[in-house]
């Protein structure tokens, strides 16, 4: 479903914690961080905020804080007696908690919104991280009889090569581009920068899919101060358009492609007045390389079948046709769950506002976040878009 409002929305301020690592942390300090880190960016007082939603998915099972992290992360601010909502959307957590904060303000429930994720998942054992993650799917038809996420997106690549004919260099061209673009990010999990021949030489998990080809489990946090447009500031990015919509759970259907996706995109499309070819820089969901390539054609930016080429030409690059994932994506940048949707839409306003340093994409005044939300029976469960463009 789209979102349409009479008031103007606009992004006052961002904050993103590193990603990666972080011994000794919590999903309530790192958010408290992040927090910290947009009202400064915002130059806002705490006690303007209005209403805040959080998303984290595996705190819960991982850290032990069940309930009420959101309003613990806030109580350092001094912010209470106002609505605090945490959100578990799978990966898209992060994102729908910022539609959240769009809508209360769009609608004048609010003025001031904040929208925050956070994760902290390194501090677990591997075997028990991946076990929580596995919730994302249908535990009881797919989880519990070994279907993982690598096993499926492995068959969705494999599926795209035979019926389009993408070839493992070019999904190795998605990370090789990914990780150059967290080189030059402060905050990614991964800033060395790798050649083709690393991705094909590492270790296969599914294959076509190695190691270099997913992305790997992450801590961090990052936080969206939204605000109705006559608090916000001449450079401050507007929302133009936000969509939701999810799966039609048809059992492995299509496998070369996102309904889902085509659909958010469609309406945020139209809701904002403007076309795939106005995007000029898009962050979206590549949880695997070959993820990427999917959105890059469900997206509209390139032909059904020819994302692989389109990526292996250098038309994702920051100075391509349309700069994907100039953040580093999930793959480098990183994907602490819950904070991935908010930390998309902090590297758009950095990207609109000139900020982005040396991952700057040049002339940026339009940019997507795209995030993707659990997966069943073959399928996307959740999906959320957004459109910012430059004041």
């Amino acid at each position: 479903m789209s979102a349409t409002s009479e008031r103007t929305v606009a992004i006052r301020g961002v904050g993103t914690t590193t990603f990666g690592r972080q011994p000794g942390e919590t999903d309530r300090s790192l958010a408290e961080r992040a927090v910290q880190l947009a009202l400064a960016d915002a130059d806002l007082d705490p006690a303007a905020i209005d209403a805040a939603w959080i998303g984290n998915v595996t705190g819960g099972q991982l850290g032990g804080q069940m309930s009420a992290l959101g309003q613990l992360a806030l109580r350092p601010f001094g912010v209470g007696g106002l609505p605090v909502t945490r959100l578990e959307n799978g990966c898209a957590s992060g994102s729908v908690a910022v539609r959240s904060a769009y809508l209360a303000v769009a609608t004048g429930q609010a003025d001031v919104a904040l929208a925050f994720g956070a994760e902290h998942m390194t501090a677990a054992p591997t075997p028990l991280a991946i076990e929580v993650l596995a919730g994302a799917s249908d535990l009881e038809a797919e989880a519990r009889f070994g279907i993982t996420f690598p096993g499926v997106f492995g068959m969705i690549a494999r599926r795209h090569m035979e019926v389009h004919g993408t070839t493992p260099e070019q999904l190795a061209a998605v990370t090789v581009k990914n990780r150059a673009n967290g080189a030059r990010n402060p905050i990614a999990q991964f800033d060395q920068a790798v050649t083709v021949d690393d991705v094909l030489g590492a270790r296969r998990i599914a294959s076509p899919l190695g190691l270099l080809d997913c992305c790997a489990i992450s801590d961090g946090a990052a936080a969206v101060i939204v605000v109705a447009e006559h608090l916000a500031r001449p450079g401050d990015p507007r929302i133009a358009a936000s969509a939701q919509t999810s799966s039609d759970f048809e059992p492995f259907g299509e496998m070369t492609g996102f309904a889902l996706t085509r659909r958010a995109a469609e309406e945020a499309y139209a809701q904002a007045g403007i076309s795939a070819d106005d995007v000029d820089l898009a962050e979206v969901h590549d949880c695997f390389t070959i993820a990427e390539i999917l959105h890059t054609e469900d997206l509209g930016f390139c032909e059904k079948g020819a994302g692989g080429p389109f990526v292996e030409e250098g038309q994702t690059a920051r100075d391509g046709l349309v700069a994907v994932n100039p953040s580093g994506g999930l793959g480098a940048r990183g994907h602490p769950v819950g904070a991935t949707g908010c930390a998309q839409v902090a590297e758009a306003v950095l990207q609109l506002r000139g900020d982005a340093g040396e991952r700057q994409v040049d002339g940026a005044r339009v940019a997507l976040t795209h995030t993707l939300g659990a997966f069943v029976h073959g399928a996307a469960a959740n999906c959320a878009l957004h459109v910012l463009v430059a004041a």
